[in-house]
C-alpha cells in the first residue's frame, strides 16, 4: 500500500518495489520529446556538401543521421547510413554525390511537445529509424530508436502485437 507524506513542502512517496517500477514506467511512457532532445546539437549540413563529407562529419559526430538543410537552416531533408548505400549501391562516387542527390526529401516530423510513444510509432508505421524534431519551421533535435528507454519499446511492441491479432 502507497503512503504519501508531505514533509517540509516536499513530496515523500513511501511505494514498494513494484510501485516505484510502475511510476518510472508510466512517466517514461508520457516523456516529451523536449526532454530527450533538451541537450542536443544536431548535425545540420547544407545540401551541397558530399556524402563522402556526410558520412566523415557522422562518424566524428557518431550519429547516425545529417538533417540537411537551407542557408536559413530550414529542413529540406534527412540523409541516413541507409541512403549512403544506396548512393554505393548504384555505383555513386560518395565523393562528388551531393547530399541532396542523396537524402530522403520532406521527412516526416514531429513536433517537441509529442510524447516518446507517438515518436516511436511514427517511426515504426513509416519504417525509419531517425525523425526530425521540427517546431513552427525551426530544427529543434532528432530522435532515433536509440533515444528511447525499454518501458517506451516494450509499450510499442505490445501495441504491435495486439493490432496483429486484431486484424
Amino acid at each position: 500500500m502507497s503512503l504519501i507524506k508531505i514533509n517540509a513542502g516536499r513530496m515523500q512517496c513511501g511505494l514498494d518495489a513494484r510501485e516505484q517500477q510502475q511510476f518510472r514506467e508510466r512517466n517514461m511512457l508520457n516523456r516529451r520529446l523536449a526532454y530527450i532532445i533538451r541537450d542536443q546539437n544536431p548535425l545540420l549540413l547544407k545540401g551541397g556538401e558530399t556524402v563522402q563529407g556526410a558520412c566523415e562529419a557522422m562518424r566524428e559526430r557518431r550519429v547516425g543521421s545529417v538533417l540537411v538543410v537551407d542557408d536559413h537552416e530550414r529542413l529540406l531533408g534527412i540523409f541516413t547510413g541507409r541512403d549512403a548505400v544506396k548512393v554505393l549501391a548504384k555505383g555513386g562516387n560518395a565523393a562528388k554525390v551531393s547530399l541532396e542527390r542523396a537524402m530522403t526529401r520532406e521527412p516526416v516530423t514531429i513536433g517537441p511537445e509529442a510524447k516518446a510513444i507517438d515518436a516511436l510509432r511514427a517511426m515504426s508505421d513509416g519504417g525509419f529509424r531517425h525523425l526530425p524534431v521540427v517546431e513552427r519551421g525551426h530544427i529543434r533535435g532528432i530522435v532515433s530508436r536509440a533515444d528511447f528507454k525499454g518501458a517506451e519499446i516494450d509499450r510499442l511492441d505490445d501495441e504491435e502485437a495486439l493490432a496483429e491479432r486484431i486484424w
